[in-house]
């Protein structure tokens, strides 16, 4: 096999995610422009000029349109555990990396003050199917998160998977009352204040419960 040949199918996957990307622009421009309820599939695909089935292929659900964009950090939390540093425990190494990210106003803390990003998180989280949809997106992470937790060898398999469900809805929760205080007016610099207080008060609570196994 050629080198050329050897490159085709990575070429050809870059120009998949092109295409998917260039859909999903399309779409969610339209959302945030007249509402995620108001916009059909056969809108986006007018507007994107492909036919509803080239759509399909690409998106199997219209919320997938808005979704996608997600999935960058699906398994993030099972990432964190796999490559904390020795002799730091679970927990802490999570803190730690939430904390982080809200320093660097991280969309996927709920605290970012970004034009776009508040644009995107109200579509999200002001749409009733699409906060549902990411009900997926969590049960996901949870498994990925348990996987990494029984790798520490602390707690059986249920302990792992009722800590992981604890700690994932923990961090959807905090997101979603960090974009609450934003939408609520609050400056910025205070959000990001009350964001680190409450981030520590939610890992306490689960260091209280979960410290004997994951520290």
């Amino acid at each position: 096999m050629s080198e050329q040949q050897e490159q085709q199918p990575g070429l050809r996957e870059r120009k998949k995610q092109r295409t998917r990307q260039a859909l999903s622009d399309v779409a969610i421009a339209l959302f945030l422009e007249h509402g995620f309820d108001k916009v059909s599939v056969a809108d986006i695909a007018a507007a994107a000029e492909v036919s509803k089935p080239t759509l399909f292929r690409y998106f199997p659900a219209k919320e997938d349109l808005v979704l996608h964009r997600i999935a960058d950090h699906q398994g993030e939390a099972a990432r964190v555990v796999r490559g904390r540093e020795p002799g730091q425990s679970p927990l802490a190494a999570l803190r730690a990396h939430f904390h982080a990210r809200l320093d660097a106003r991280d969309p996927v803390t709920g605290f970012s003050d970004h034009p776009a990003v508040r644009a995107f998180h109200d579509l999200v989280y002001g749409t009733p199917s699409l906060l549902a949809r990411t009900v997926g997106f969590t049960a996901r992470d949870e498994k990925e998160l348990a996987d990494a937790l029984r790798e520490t060898g602390a707690g059986d398999e249920l302990t792992a998977w009722l800590a992981a469900a604890q700690i994932v809805t923990v961090h959807h929760h905090l997101a979603l009352a960090n974009w609450r205080t934003l939408t609520s007016g609050c400056a910025p610099s205070e959000a990001l204040v009350r964001a680190h207080a409450d981030a520590e008060r939610a890992f306490d609570l689960l260091g209280a419960g979960l410290g004997g196994h994951y520290g």
